[in-house]
């Protein structure tokens, strides 16, 4: 009997190693079904990376990120507003000569020519802000109103560890069921194929009914090892909001002591993950850590 024990102790052992090994050996293409990964590309934010790349390196990242995933379209999270202390969104573009509460401008517009070149690259871009404690909808406003004109726009995002982040600080307040509603419902008066996202590493940080076709994005990191971003990323976080699509920023600095022993890690992490979900989903690498995982982002 001890021996029987000890040999059914063996396997079980044997077995819940081999699938830890599943989950974080090395993914190709034949992993995953083309289109499973809708969208892919990276994270824009002016003070993520330096110097900051032309648009010519931006879409070579953004196409090399797109080359691990079959079928996925290229596309940015890119942040034209961002948190200025203490609760100020600065909106990185100049004013029309009006003056709103809680919203600075730049002197100058950042991102038009970006977004001039991703037009004609067929780059996707869903314009973000970190809306600190200015009115969303008013923001929504002055953003599109700014660039709708450009055809690579598929949406706009709210990263909502900023907003009205003054209240509780690191974490942002939550958004409820009819307030997501509303800004998706005004969202949708510019374009009714615009998406809506809503980004947070808290799931009790997004409406707690109300879906919509809002894409939500989980930017959670420092994270144990891999098998610990998996279990997050597709039991917490995909399970909880399917079948609406779900999108991950990946590559944080603070999970480079696991991630950079991978093979190829935006491949092995994005299809470890897509092949264990349900629905769609997007895959970004944050700019923090990209010049080291694509180097041409400066040829």
């Amino acid at each position: 009997m001890k021996k029987v024990i000890q040999g059914s102790i063996l396997i079980f052992f044997v077995l819940i190693l081999g699938c830890a090994r599943k989950v974080v050996r090395h993914y190709t293409i034949n992993d995953l079904s083309p289109g499973k990964i809708q969208y892919a590309g990276v994270r824009s934010s002016s003070y993520g990376i330096r110097p900051f790349p032309q648009p010519e390196g931006w879409e070579t990242a953004i196409n090399s990120m797109c080359d691990f995933y079959p079928g996925s379209a290229p596309c940015a999270v890119w942040i034209v507003g961002v948190l200025k202390r203490p609760d100020n969104c600065y909106l990185q573009f100049p004013s029309e000569g009006k003056k709103y509460n809680k919203v600075v401008f730049d002197s100058t517009d950042k991102h038009e020519q970006y977004l001039d070149y991703f037009d004609s690259a067929g780059v996707k871009v869903f314009l973000q802000v970190e809306p600190a404690s200015a009115d969303v909808i008013e923001l929504m406003d002055l953003v599109l109103d700014r660039y709708k004109h450009h055809l690579c726009v598929i949406g706009f995002g709210v990263d909502v560890e900023w907003y009205r982040e003054i209240e509780k600080q690191g974490w942002g307040m939550p958004v409820k069921d009819e307030m997501a509603e509303q800004w998706e419902e005004h969202l949708k008066k510019y374009n009714k194929q615009y998406r809506l996202f809503l980004k947070h590493w808290d799931r009790n940080w997004m409406p707690l009914n109300y879906r919509g076709d809002i894409l939500f994005i989980s930017d959670s990191q420092i994270l144990d090892d891999f098998r610990a971003m998996h279990k997050e990323f597709v039991d917490y976080w995909a399970d909880y909001f399917c079948p609406n699509m779900v999108g991950y920023q990946i590559g944080y600095d603070s999970d480079r002591r696991w991630w950079s022993k991978l093979e190829v890690p935006p491949q092995d992490i994005g299809i470890a993950i897509a092949r264990d979900i349900e629905q769609k989903c997007c895959m970004f690498w944050v700019d923090f850590t990209l010049k080291d995982i694509f180097s041409e982002v400066y040829k």
